[in-house]
């Protein structure tokens, strides 16, 4: 069978090629899946596969804009329609300098599996641009993302393709977006997610990630007889995933020590608490200061530069328990991954999407620590999504309590479905090939009931 994932990769580089992140998703999947092949060769010559990793539809255009001196900018948009053999596609928006083809292909072949993993009815897609919000005033942030919407909007709707946020996008961007949507359809419905309560959106949404992170390690401990309280913590980034995690961890009786963003991290050796959290969301938020400004306000705290030439992030390179890596792609390497296990990490839960590289996820499999790949940790966001536009179809909105009790039951049900996943394919405790190959089974079987299209 390795054969076969050699020829597929092949293919898939000769196909889509500078697009490496697109690689890397696809062939973690093709090596889980091959498993599934010995056993069920008819998803083999139906080409689910090779049928998954084609988009149903790719969609890139212009975005003219005017700034704030009266200078016309242009930015380019995209949204990739994965797969929608199980529900209309979902998923975030990203605006971001590094936005391409590629890293967006990678994102919604991602989205498909984390999808079906929530047990929603939900396809994969993903989309965004190259604009960067940062140092925009709103007034600029709300006529390019009205641009965007104007020519996005003919291609989304709440029964074909439901976007939400991601990087660079959050509930200021995913207003302008609903209003511009709403102008141009003449409709008010629930073709966003992620959107303010007052208007169709659900509670626990911004939370959703980061504590569905949490909530998969605490499922993951659960197994080895553990629990989060008294767990050192080091998590990434400092956006809305990492701060609800953190939130979580603190409330769970963890001590989450570091942060971080494009600037640098730092480090906290007496834990971050709840009010040193509120001064972070206040300066990521509010005024959208860098994380410097943490260690110039609390002594003792360590703050480091981002060195972009180095062959490690020395955030990965304290002693502690846990890791929640929740910025970006690729931020933990094969050094890194060497630096955890050496500091005695024993649990690492994705809060961002694949932010570990191929040779760091093989390490931590080989160590035999409790991994949680993204698109399983980290499909609380995508699964309150899910209950949003639930809420939406009955014009009804559910308690925070009723949200929190439904994301915790969610991301319960996905890690027993790793877990069961695994095991059945004969690599009990692998939970990189249970997400995988559980995602893979709900989406190959409707496409086979749907036949060839």
């Amino acid at each position: 069978m390795t054969e076969y994932v050699d020829n597929l990769m092949q293919a898939v580089k000769a196909q889509n090629p500078a697009e490496p992140e697109f690689h890397q998703a696809v062939h973690e999947v093709a090596e889980s899946l091959e498993l599934v092949f010995e056993r069920h060769p008819e998803y083999r010559s139906a080409k689910i596969l090779e049928r998954i990793i084609e988009p149903e539809r790719v969609l890139m255009f212009r975005v003219p804009w005017v700034d704030d001196q009266g200078v016309v900018q242009v930015n380019r948009g995209f949204r990739i329609e994965m797969n929608s053999a199980i529900g209309p596609y979902k998923g975030g928006l990203r605006f971001h300098p590094s936005v391409n083809l590629g890293i967006l292909k990678f994102l919604a072949f991602e989205q498909v599996f984390k999808n079906s993993l929530t047990t929603l009815p939900m396809g994969g897609g993903k989309g965004g641009s190259d604009f960067d919000p940062k140092g925009k005033s709103d007034q600029e942030v709300m006529r390019f993302c009205q641009s965007f919407m104007t020519e996005l909007h003919r291609h989304i709707g709440p029964n074909t393709d439901v976007p939400a946020g991601d990087i660079g996008v959050g509930g200021r961007e995913i207003g302008y977006l609903f209003g511009q949507y709403k102008r141009l359809a003449n409709e008010f419905t629930g073709v966003l997610t992620g959107k303010g309560r007052n208007w169709g959106g659900s509670l626990i949404r911004p939370e959703a990630t980061g504590y569905g992170a949490v909530y998969f390690a605490r499922e993951m401990l659960a197994t080895r007889g553990e629990v989060l309280e008294g767990k050192r913590c080091l998590v990434s980034g400092s956006g809305n995933v990492a701060q609800f995690a953190v939130e979580k961890l603190i409330e769970l009786g963890a001590t989450p020590m570091t942060l971080s963003d494009s600037s640098g991290y730092i480090f906290d050796e007496k834990g971050i608490d709840q009010e040193k959290l509120e001064f972070v969301m206040d300066l990521k938020n509010v005024r959208r200061g860098r994380i410097r400004e943490y260690a110039e306000k609390y002594p003792g705290v360590v703050y480091t530069d981002a060195d972009s030439a180095a062959d490690h992030h020395p955030l990965w390179n304290h002693e502690a328990d846990c890791a929640f890596p929740c910025a970006t792609q690729n931020e933990i390497n094969s050094n890194d991954a060497h630096h955890l296990l050496e500091n005695g990490i024993t649990l690492v839960s994705e809060g961002a999407n694949m932010p570990t590289t191929a040779s760091g996820v093989a390490m931590f499999v080989e160590a035999g620590i409790l991994f949680g790949p993204g698109k399983a940790a980290n499909a609380g966001g995508v699964a309150v999504s899910g209950l949003e536009m639930a809420q939406n179809s009955m014009r009804y909105s559910w308690t925070r309590e009723e949200v929190d009790n439904r994301l915790q039951m969610i991301m319960a049900e996905i890690h027993s479905s790793c877990v069961e996943a695994a095991e059945r394919f004969g690599t009990p405790g692998n939970y990189v090939n249970g997400a995988n190959i559980a995602g893979f089974l709900k989406v190959a079987d409707s496409m086979l009931d749907q036949g060839i299209v």
